[in-house]
């Protein structure tokens, strides 16, 4: 059974830090790519930071430099470190494990940025 499980959201002022983990069972961690999305309230779901398994990077334009994304093959866990938040990036984040034509999500993780 593949499980995807985030934490370390929650309420935070703006430019505050937050450190989500998703950590991954059931799956071969290594050779997935692992993606962080985020669904802000009313709006579609969104790709914002992704490392594949050679650890390459790939980030959304609006948090380029302050979200960098990393992962632990040891520890069978990708991170997303995310700083000097704002407002907009209050949401929902979601892992998701992509490896060919499988892909898995997690429950997701409410982060919120307000004074």
């Amino acid at each position: 059974q593949v499980q995807l499980v985030e934490s370390g959201g929650g309420l935070v002022q703006p430019g505050g830090s937050l450190r989500l983990s998703c950590a991954a069972s059931g799956i071969v961690f290594r050779v997935y790519a692992m993606g962080w999305y985020r669904q802000a309230p009313g709006k579609q779901r969104e790709l914002v930071a992704t490392i594949r398994s050679g650890g390459s990077t790939d980030y959304l334009d609006s948090v380029k430099g302050r979200f960098p994304v990393s992962r632990d093959n040891a520890k069978n866990t990708a991170y997303l470190q995310m700083n000097s938040l704002k407002p907009e990036d209050t949401g929902v984040y979601h892992c998701n494990a992509q490896f060919g034509s499988r892909t898995y999500w997690g429950q997701g993780t409410q982060v919120t940025v307000s004074s």
